[in-house]
């Protein structure tokens, strides 16, 4: 079994330009979306490319806890589910340092008739409702009573014909794809998510004999097997948002890099956007990823100089501008000529992260908390900061750290370990002056 990561603290010496290529990791939100789904199948599961990152990590430790057998070979997961799981022994400590427990329910309610488990942490972004999953899973007969510390689930299995989801939330579509994946029929999910992770989890259970139509669209229509029991093996696909670190660290320190096997189709509207904004890049000829489905692209960056876009930054479900994918805009905005409105209307304590910034050089005026304007451009400078309790903002001060002549500290990276496997090594692989940093 994994134990919780110690607190790590990075020594950066910034203003260096970058050189080299980078190859995008896999997803963590499709990584911990199909350890999810691996619940389903009765047979074995391998996911390939796993990404060794924290919130894996917890996952994994709660499934073993729960007695899912689960062997690392390499970055492969091989995961076998016994024939009865045992939720009295539950990692209550790891299930709830990670929001992704939510999507447990989905699978489990075709196995307990009633089960317990913890409360959900993992990012504090302020009131992230999990209502939206109840009353996409009240059609599966599912009835959820939520107490100070645990999710009570009790299950009077129904067969719905359609569904229409409260809200178009990734997490909110997983769950219910896989509660309809083992119930027999035709389900019509209406106001799905059509986000990477999402059609991630469409690609297993395909895989896996789930038959689904309307895969990259808002309207999935599911019919669901019997059962699954195979040997399934799949590999894992990129992720933007790793793509999106490396281009904004590019922007920020002028550097020309490469950065291959970028998920493309979930990264269009944000190359536009800074294209707009006067970011010069090539990219090649998409091909596919190793799932056969994703398509990639290599993208050559140059150093460019930016102005503030016309128009405010702001996410939207796909296929808009992914909501991750936003706080890169920030630290961006920092570099280039004019104000820059950035938009973060999902989160009510995010864009207050951002402020964090001004720490560093930047010239922020937060007007509320869902909307900050950035003047620029400004010259970063070097600071002591302990990362904030939220991936995104965590990143995005490493990345003004790396654009800030002079010697930063970034403290307590957990939350950057989250969802971003190996940052050390692969930022000084080009050239960046990032090192662990001894207490």
């Amino acid at each position: 079994m994994m134990l919780f990561m110690k607190t790590v603290n990075l020594s950066i010496t910034g203003g260096k330009k970058l050189k080299g290529t980078v190859v995008t990791n896999t997803s963590k939100n499709g990584a911990v979306g199909l350890l999810c789904a691996s619940l389903l199948n009765k047979g074995t599961t391998t996911l390939k490319s796993m990404p060794r990152i924290e919130e894996v990590y917890r996952i994994i430790e709660v499934l073993e806890s729960i007695g899912v057998h689960v062997v690392w070979n390499g970055s492969d997961v091989t995961i076998t589910v016994p024939k009865k799981i045992d939720l009295t022994k539950i990692n209550v400590d790891a299930a709830r340092k990670t929001r992704s427990i939510i999507m447990f329910i989905g699978p489990l309610i075709h196995q307990m008739k009633k089960f317990s488990l913890p409360q959900s942490g993992g990012c504090k972004l302020g009131s992230r409702t999990v209502r939206p999953h109840f009353y996409g899973l009240e059609h599966f007969g599912v009835a959820i009573d939520t107490t100070d510390d645990a999710f009570k689930i009790k299950v009077a299995p129904q067969t719905p014909t359609e569904i229409i989801l409260y809200e178009s939330g990734d997490t909110v579509t997983e769950n219910v794809l896989m509660a309809a994946a083992l119930s027999e029929g035709t389900t019509v999910i209406k106001y799905a998510s059509a986000n990477y992770m999402v059609q991630e989890m469409c690609a297993f259970l395909t895989l896996c004999g789930v038959h689904i139509e309307g895969v990259g669209t808002t309207t999935l229509t599911v019919t669901g097997v019997k059962s699954i029991d195979a040997d399934i093996t799949y590999t894992l696909s990129e992720d933007p948002t790793d793509s999106m670190f490396f281009l904004a660290a590019a922007v920020i320190t002028k550097s020309a890099i490469t950065i291959t096997r970028c998920p493309i189709e979930f990264l269009e509207l944000e190359l536009l956007t800074l294209t707009k904004m006067g970011f010069v890049y090539t990219a090649s000829k998409p091909y596919l990823a190793e799932n056969g489905v994703t398509k990639l692209v290599d993208i050559k960056t140059k150093a460019s100089s930016l102005t503030a876009p016309e128009d405010k930054v702001h996410s939207r479900p796909y296929p808009g501008l992914n909501a991750d994918n936003l706080p890169f805009f920030a630290v961006i905005a920092t570099q280039a000529e004019g104000q820059t409105l950035i938009h973060d209307w999902m989160y009510e304590k995010r864009a207050i992260y951002f402020t964090e910034l001004d720490k560093l050089g930047a010239d922020t005026v937060l007007a509320d908390p869902h909307r900050i304007y950035i003047n620029g451009p400004t010259k970063l400078r070097p600071n002591e900061l302990v990362c904030p309790p939220a991936l995104r903002p965590a990143t995005i001060l490493l990345i003004a750290m790396l654009g800030a002549e002079g010697h930063s500290v970034l403290r307590n990276i957990y939350s950057i370990n989250r969802g971003y496997e190996g940052l050390v090594e692969r930022l000084t692989a080009l050239g960046a002056d990032v090192a662990y940093l001894k207490d």
